[in-house]
């Protein structure tokens, strides 16, 4: 049985940031800001070894045929451990390549299980951020056990790298795991910059939290959203309906083109969710090199962590209770 808690929950919103959205001045006059997140999972996945009743059916190179299944199944292991073996480390190459620093939506174990990988992504600059203790689907987890799932995660992580949190994307919780992320930041002594728990704007914004609504307006905190997406995922190579083929060409013409569309709108902000063991792969590699050569060729391209995305939204448009925008 799923439980959920009424006050936790916000209402549903049809009407967004209206007719043009907000046009954001990114840094230098930048027209994009691009933001690159590679989901760190390898090792935190479904597997008999760990307790787990199935092996990981889900987002590895058979895609829906793969199966889980009852027992070990090594094909699907093996595919996970190329990932981190592997895939990691070649886009870590092509980050450096492009001078560029990414987000990891980093799974607790997996960083724990390849210290060398967690330790070099801390060293290169890149910004870790909180996906969840195990790569798992936590949907049925009662409120209490959420909340510690979560500070699980996010004590497991600064061991591992040494790093304050200050984003998060779990993706895989219960209808209160994103709303109780601000509060359990702040009961570990932290402070949430911004989460990731939503799919349905092309700029980040602001929300009011119902726990909130009593305080002085002076007092409170909101929370910035900083939108993810799944259209640009890599994961839909692996997926239906998703990017047809294993090919890589499908995917660098979409990237592309939902780069251009919101490069001439302009004030927006672009993420490109990749998967070590998806993208990290050599054909599908070359496709995002590819996408990345382009869109350093162009002028007014602000590439950046969603951590200084979030730093400077919030330098431009604070938070103003009622107000999704923001500002003074």
């Amino acid at each position: 049985m799923v439980h959920v808690e009424e006050s936790l929950q916000l209402p549903r919103d049809f009407e967004g940031l209206g007719e043009y959205g907000q046009s954001i001045e990114w840094p230098d006059s930048a027209r994009i800001a691009v933001s690159f997140v590679l989901n760190y999972e390898e090792g935190g996945e479904r597997n008999p070894l760990d307790g787990d009743k199935t092996s990981e059916e889900y987002l590895w190179e058979k895609g829906p045929s793969g199966g889980g299944r009852e027992y070990r199944h090594l094909n699907g292991e093996q595919d996970f451990e190329y990932g981190s073996r592997c895939g990691a480390w070649r886009i870590n190459r092509l980050m450096k390549e492009f001078g560029w620093n990414m987000t990891l939506w980093a799974i607790a174990v997996a960083m724990e299980i390849n210290p060398t990988f967690a330790k070099a992504c801390v060293r290169d600059g890149h910004e870790i951020g909180a996906h969840g203790y195990r790569w798992l689907d936590i949907w049925n987890y009662p409120l209490e056990e959420d909340k510690a799932y979560i500070k699980k995660t996010c004590q497991a992580l600064e061991a591992a790298t040494a790093c304050n949190l200050v984003g998060a994307y779990f993706g895989r919780g219960t209808p209160n795991t994103a709303n109780l992320l601000p509060i359990m930041w702040k009961e570990m002594g932290h402070k949430l910059l911004y989460s990731s728990e939503v799919y349905n704007e092309d700029s980040p914004y602001w929300i009011d939290l119902p726990w909130e609504k009593q305080l002085p307006d002076e007092e409170k905190e909101g929370l910035l959203m900083v939108p993810y997406n799944y259209d640009c995922n890599d994961g839909k190579f692996h997926m239906l309906p998703g990017f047809v083929s294993s090919a890589g060409n499908t995917y660098y013409e979409y990237l592309k083109d939902t780069f251009d569309c919101l490069y001439r709108e302009g004030g927006k902000m672009m993420t490109i969710p990749l998967h070590s063991r998806i993208a990290g792969k050599p054909g599908r590699s070359e496709s995002l090199r590819k996408f990345m050569k382009y869109i350093s060729e162009k002028e007014g391209v602000w590439v950046a962590t969603r951590r200084d995305i979030a730093k400077h939204y919030r330098s431009k448009f604070p938070y103003r209770p009622g107000s999704k925008a923001g500002g003074q």
